[in-house]
């Protein structure tokens, strides 16, 4: 007997998987923005510990949730249509039996991948610029000469520079999207669209079919077919952390090519063939790999923390429904 499929509670409980699997990880996502975004020429952190060091010292507590803000505003509706779409695909594309090939689950994955983008792109966009703003927009950075011999590096000059540096406003999220909606319109806010669909689509595809198959193999709750929290919780650190380590050379790209604010030695890029072609020729095929040991660490979690959240079933328990 097919099994009914509520959509609102579904919503309700995507969103606050999302809200509390980025509470737990987003420092952590912010050191792996980081070291993406840093370039041979110009290193600044040497490793992922101290990234997370130098940038807690210099920007403090809440300086490691910089960002932090537009993305819990618009990780409900990203995490609500990632969860919400595979199940809705894996309950359409389920045959006569209720069962699921390993071909459909992956289709179905990837049609969750592909709807979230809508929301996914403008949100990276603008988490991406505030998280990196303390490697670029760093006073000392921006206003200490190329050549330290150079006749402008002198103490006076640069005390004035340093301080004008500091009294210059901060970066917002709204700030941000106002710039670019008044500049390039609407779709100002869809740059990296393709590397962002990339590297959502093929992670889903990955994702999804790798943790339902983990979490069928655990025990069962008392009264439930749903697996224990702790054998859901494990299975998508698992998947997250394979899922996320095989896409990581397209988060790689678009991460570079959504940055707006590029440090003085930055290089620019026209599209998602030319930052490929770019980064490997500049910097070699382990570029496309820069950040993914933090990137696990942060995905792995974040989808084990969401999708154990998401089974609890806390919409139903409000809404005095049963859980299916």
């Amino acid at each position: 007997m097919e099994s009914e499929f509520y959509l609102v509670p579904k919503v309700i409980n995507g969103g606050i998987a999302g809200i509390v699997g980025v509470t737990c990880v987003f420092p952590i996502d912010l050191v792996k923005t980081r070291l993406q975004n840093q370039q041979e020429n110009a290193r600044v952190y040497k490793n992922l510990l101290d990234c997370g060091i130098k940038t807690f010292r210099n920007e403090g507590f809440f300086g490691m949730y910089r960002g932090s803000g537009v993305n819990l505003l618009l990780i409900t509706p990203e995490k609500a249509i990632k969860l919400v779409g595979n199940d809705f695909f894996r309950h359409r594309l389920k045959d006569k039996a209720g069962k699921l090939t390993l071909g459909r689950e992956c289709l179905a994955g990837a049609g969750a991948g592909m709807c979230q983008i809508v929301v996914t792109t403008p949100m990276e966009l603008l988490k991406i610029q505030l998280q990196d703003a303390g490697r670029t927009s760093t006073p000392v950075a921006k206003v200490m000469p190329a050549n330290l011999n150079s006749p402008g590096f002198t103490p006076p000059a640069l005390s004035r520079a340093y301080t004008a540096e500091k009294k210059k406003p901060k970066l917002s999220a709204t700030g941000i999207a106002l710039k670019l909606i008044r500049e390039k319109g609407i779709f100002g806010l869809y740059k990296g669209t393709g590397a962002t669909f990339l590297r959502d689509v093929v992670f889903s595809a990955i994702y999804f079919p790798l943790f339902a198959n983990l979490n069928s193999m655990g025990k069962r709750r008392e009264g439930s077919h749903e697996a224990v929290f702790y054998h859901s919780l494990l299975s998508g650190i698992i998947a997250g952390g394979c899922a996320s380590l095989c896409v990581n050379p397209f988060d790689v790209v678009k991460t570079r090519l959504q940055l707006i604010g590029k440090g003085q030695s930055d290089v620019t890029y026209s599209g998602v063939i030319d930052c490929f072609s770019k980064t490997f020729k500049n910097e070699g095929p382990r570029a496309f790999f820069k950040g993914g040991a933090c990137r696990m660490i942060v995905i792995a979690p974040l989808f084990g923390i969401a999708q154990t959240v998401y089974y609890l079933g806390a919409a139903e328990y409000l809404m005095g429904m049963p859980k299916p």
